[in-house]
């Protein structure tokens, strides 16, 4: 089978997207299938493209081989994450470039997986399925524009909004098949009017070197009691409750934050750590995607922390999985399907969204009672390694494209979603 993948993100970029979309590709590969996937230079989430990049994005385009997976990398306009103008011109430069892209250098494709948010990025997937006559499996990790409007980038009277729910609706209705990362953003899809078996639910998994960061490296006592952040330091995640805990701990000399990533909110956060004189919060930067094993099992425990929000009741983070593969002990920040799965696992511990007090009392108990903190890490790795295997999840997809791809001799399994938009037209 040829699948086509369609991501604005990928590796060497940090973050959920390029984590996902990398693991299934090369598990997609190992299976014995053939993966292109149709993504931007990367950028993400500093606008700035590296250094060993820049002789190939003023070419605009570029081949890589990623363990078997053939990267096709289209020219976009890079944006760092903030400000709606330039971000809105780097989604539309993608959209622009990849759907050109896909058209003239990509062969044709057995399916057609386009990943969101964002829409944009949904969209150009839905333009290149319909050229190659492929099904369309519409991924949606996020629920757009309803997320926009939980971090306050709009408001739900804008004209943005209307756009994007507009764009969302019609998406959704158009492709064969829509897969949701959890059972909430499912109920959510089905509820709009989406028939239930046009959606599946494959959540996010770990790759092998998460579970085995935590083989080789298990926590060691040492001197301070290190809590850490993994991930974009955006408008979603409140990180001023890690900063203000930080200051209520501040006064116990073992306790250590570290805030291990890049995004839109780093400049007022690190202010903010200066005002309050936090000489114990760390930010590193972003690094790179291969050391986030490293920096987990380097941990006593790991964050997790989003808005108080509706629309975030639906979301399962990633890193809360690659967090258990590893060992460590979660302090959960986030209400609904997230704690759920915490309090099923038994991997940590789960605070009030927005709470400093909660969140410095939680990792006060955590560093009292060793104990109890390595029992939840353990608990974490058991639960992990039972059901959310990267490859488990891989070969899950797989049935999926099975029932969408062509038998061989005619042109493909019947719909099983009913065709009811201008952009379902056949393909």
């Amino acid at each position: 089978m040829r699948i086509l993948y369609v991501s604005h993100y990928f590796p060497p970029e940090m973050g959920a997207p390029a984590g996902r979309v990398a693991g299934l590709s090369r598990q997609w590969v190992r299976a014995g299938h053939h993966v292109d996937v149709l993504t931007g230079f990367p950028h993400h989430p500093t606008g700035i493209v590296p250094p060993e990049y820049r002789r190939a994005f003023r070419r605009g385009f570029l081949r890589e081989d990623f363990h078997g997976v053939a990267v096709h990398r289209c020219w976009i306009f890079p944006a760092a994450n903030r400000g709606k103008l330039l971000r809105s011109l780097n989604y539309a430069s993608f959209l622009v470039s990849a759907a050109l892209h896909g058209s003239l250098r990509l062969s044709r494709p057995d399916v057609v997986v386009a990943t969101s948010p964002q829409l944009l990025c949904a969209a150009a997937g839905a333009i290149l399925a319909r050229r190659f006559r492929a099904p369309l499996v519409m991924e949606v990790r996020d629920l757009w524009p309803e997320s926009l409007v939980a971090v306050r980038a709009s408001s739900h009277r804008s004209p943005l909004v209307f756009t994007l729910e507009t764009l969302a609706r019609r998406l959704y209705r158009s492709a064969d098949h829509l897969v949701t990362v959890t059972d909430a953003q499912r109920r959510a899809i089905i509820s709009g009017g989406i028939p239930e078996s046009c959606v599946t639910v494959v959540p996010n998994g770990v790759d092998a070197e998460f579970l085995e960061a935590g083989e080789l490296s298990p926590a060691s006592p040492g001197a301070f009691f290190t809590a850490t952040y993994i991930g974009t330091l955006g408008m979603a995640h409140h990180l001023e409750t890690l900063l203000e805990a930080a200051a209520l701990l501040r006064g116990d000399s073992q306790f250590r934050f570290r805030l291990v990533g890049e995004g839109a909110r780093r400049s007022a956060l690190e202010a903010r750590a200066r005002e309050l004189r936090l000489s114990n919060v760390q930010f590193t930067g972003e690094r790179p995607r291969g050391e986030v094993p490293g920096w987990i099992s380097s941990s006593h425990a790991c964050l997790v922390l989003l808005r108080k929000s509706e629309v975030f009741r639906t979301v399962v983070p990633s890193k809360m999985m690659e967090v258990m593969a590893v060992g460590r002990p979660i302090v959960l920040g986030v209400e609904g399907e997230a704690r759920e799965l915490l309090d099923l696992a038994g991997a940590g511990v789960a605070i009030p969204p927005e709470d400093p007090a909660a969140l410095a009392a939680a990792l006060r108990a955590l560093r009292d009672d060793p104990a109890h903190c390595r029992a939840l890490g353990e608990n974490g790795r058991r639960f992990v390694r039972k059901e959310f295997q990267r490859s488990v999840l891989a070969a899950r997809y797989l049935e999926l494209f099975n029932t969408l791809v062509a038998v061989p001799g005619e042109d493909r399994f019947p719909l099983p979603c009913p065709e009811s938009d201008p952009l379902s037209e056949p393909r």
